[in-house]
């Protein structure tokens, strides 16, 4: 009984973590998405060169990819109510998480690009644009995981 007390516990404050980490994502996904959504109505995007098109849909199909990933776990959790799947869904959730977070960093890097590149030149553009891809994949994935790898402390039993 204790036990299961523990892990309902665990499982409870698991989630309040993976929903106040969506919290903090799904704003930056959100606005990066508003903008994307009124950029082609501008005056200046028929002038676009057909790399920044490219570009710029990539972008934005990443957004709305990343949408989706970051928002499934809400649907997860409202189409399971009271089902006790806490467990499935912090699998879940974590897993969508992650991998929203990895279709932004792209989102991001590409309307970089499209932006320096429009304003600064195609080189500027590449350098900044793969300069902020490689900062947000060593903040968000390498810098976690090799603490993860090369921390020492003994791990809980699953």
């Amino acid at each position: 009984m204790v036990s299961e007390e523990m892990e309902g516990s665990r499982l409870d404050r698991e989630l309040a973590e993976l929903l106040e980490e969506l919290r903090i994502a799904l704003p930056g996904m959100q606005v990066l998405f508003a903008i994307e959504l009124g950029v082609p109505f501008t005056q200046r995007f028929p002038q676009i060169s057909n790399l920044q098109r490219d570009v710029y849909i990539g972008s934005f199909l990443a957004t709305a990819i990343s949408t989706a990933l970051l928002i499934a776990p809400v649907a997860f959790h409202r189409l399971r109510w009271r089902q006790y799947d806490k467990e499935k869904l912090l699998q879940f959730g974590n897993r969508m998480l992650l991998a929203g977070l990895a279709f932004l960093t792209v989102a991001f890097s590409g309307m970089v690009f499209v932006v320096t590149d429009m304003v600064m030149g195609h080189r500027f553009a590449v350098t900044v644009s793969a300069g902020l891809g490689v900062l947000f994949v060593w903040l968000w994935f390498l810098r976690p995981l090799g603490r993860r790898l090369t921390d020492d402390r003994p791990q809980p039993p699953e």
